[in-house]
């Protein structure tokens, strides 16, 4: 089941580089990477053990590897007959309550039978293989609301807070904690696309903000498209038994540009972080970051203003992933399916793809976080976290019904 798919699509034009930067960009280039790692080797002094405290190896069932995985994991929860029913069911129960969509919660969403499952996959989350899908939603039995409705619903049972992705919303202040991924390049913003969620270019391997990324498919694309995830933990393993040096460069400070308006448009702040075993959790190692933030992307360059990334990252950035490429799955994601992933030890990329007038590749996007299972945050992660989950109000949230692009991957922001 895992993918070593070749479908590479990159229509956006590379984003000018600042000077200083080393040679890389948005787009992987496989020879460029394994010529850097060359060069870096011969030229040596790199350190040949791990930073202090950092294991050798995870384990787990969160270390897995694309081509066996499904071989000891179903990650596919098939919803029955009786199931969808009973989401049926919720819908009509919420909108009798006549109240915004801020307030769908588990008691405004009840789901007597499937509630228990739902816990059990968020644990699965948590403590297992960090990823699953649900399967079978009937999207075009249901209104747009209504599927926002659905997926708002459903997702309150894995995790009961929402995150906001954006601030603002047609211009007015705003807590946005619905995303939309949509190819929107035919718009008439098209030239302030600053992020591939917005395109039909292939997504690197990255992690997004928040404890748990959900994706749902109201339709998929006609070609291409496909959604890949990699344990990183299971890559974490790789770099630490050959390649220390670059366990010592991702744990150590980086400069992140901000590209929503900030006081200071760069953060500074290790890609790598770890945790020791306490007597209820096992030692883990998590990692936060998204390439585009240090290489830029379309109309988002990456700023002059901030310093360039040096060879050592650059060669970090590439590591991340073609390793995410060497040991991802494909969950062969299919319309009217949920996706969830534990976005702290699960990145995920995607493969470029190509609409028709009949197939545009639409998803829904959550970030969610259940207080119940949640891993601690990394201390320099608060700030962000407080971002996206503090000061959500059921009145404040915003559910977009169509698409837009959000203020951080706006040049128009």
């Amino acid at each position: 089941m895992s993918t070593t798919t070749t479908t590479v699509t990159f229509v956006t034009p590379k984003a000018p580089a600042p000077p200083g930067q080393p040679d890389i960009s948005y787009a992987p280039d496989y020879k460029k990477w394994q010529a850097r790692a060359a060069r870096r080797l011969k030229e040596g002094n790199l350190p040949n053990t791990l930073p202090e405290g950092y294991p050798a190896q995870l384990t787990r069932d969160l270390v897995w590897e694309g081509e066996t995985v499904a071989d000891s994991y179903d990650w596919t929860y098939v919803l029955s007959a009786d199931q969808l029913d009973e989401i049926d069911r919720a819908v009509e129960y919420f909108k009798g309550l006549g109240l915004s969509l801020g307030h769908l919660t588990q008691e405004t969403f009840p789901l007597p039978n499937l509630h228990e499952e739902l816990r059990r996959l968020s644990a699965e989350l948590h403590s297992g293989h960090g990823f699953f899908v649900i399967r079978g939603l009937r999207v075009d039995d249901h209104t747009r609301e209504e599927n926002v409705i659905i997926y708002a619903g459903i997702s309150a049972h894995i995790g009961a807070q929402r995150g906001r992705q954006d601030h603002k919303f047609n211009g007015e202040k705003a807590d946005v904690v619905l995303g939309h991924i949509k190819d929107l390049t035919w718009s008439q913003n098209n030239g302030a696309i600053g992020s591939p969620a917005y395109t039909t270019d292939k997504q690197v391997f990255h992690t997004d903000s928040g404890d748990i990324v959900s994706l749902f498919a109201l339709e998929t694309s006609a070609a291409g498209g496909a959604s890949k995830l990699a344990s990183t933990w299971r890559v974490y393993n790789e770099i630490a038994a050959t390649r220390p040096d670059l366990i010592h460069t991702l744990s150590q400070s980086w400069d992140m540009e901000v590209f929503e308006k900030a006081d200071k448009q760069y953060t500074e702040r290790p890609l790598l972080f770890r945790f020791s075993a306490t007597d209820s959790t096992p030692e883990r190692v998590v990692l936060q970051y998204a390439r585009r933030y240090f290489v830029g992307f379309g109309a988002l360059p990456r700023s002059p203003d901030i310093p360039p990334i040096t060879e050592a990252q650059a060669e970090a950035l590439d590591t991340l992933h073609f390793l995410g490429e060497k040991y991802c799955v494909n969950t062969d994601f299919q319309k009217g399916d949920i996706q969830y992933i534990n976005n702290l030890a699960i990145f995920h990329a995607r493969d470029g793809f190509t609409d028709t007038p009949e197939k545009h590749r639409h998803l829904l996007r959550l970030w969610i976080r259940d207080p119940e299972n949640a891993w601690p945050t990394p201390e320099v992660l608060k700030p962000r976290w407080a971002q996206l989950y503090d000061g959500v109000t059921p009145e404040g949230e915003v559910f977009p019904l169509e698409p837009y692009i959000r203020s951080a991957s706006n040049k128009g922001r």
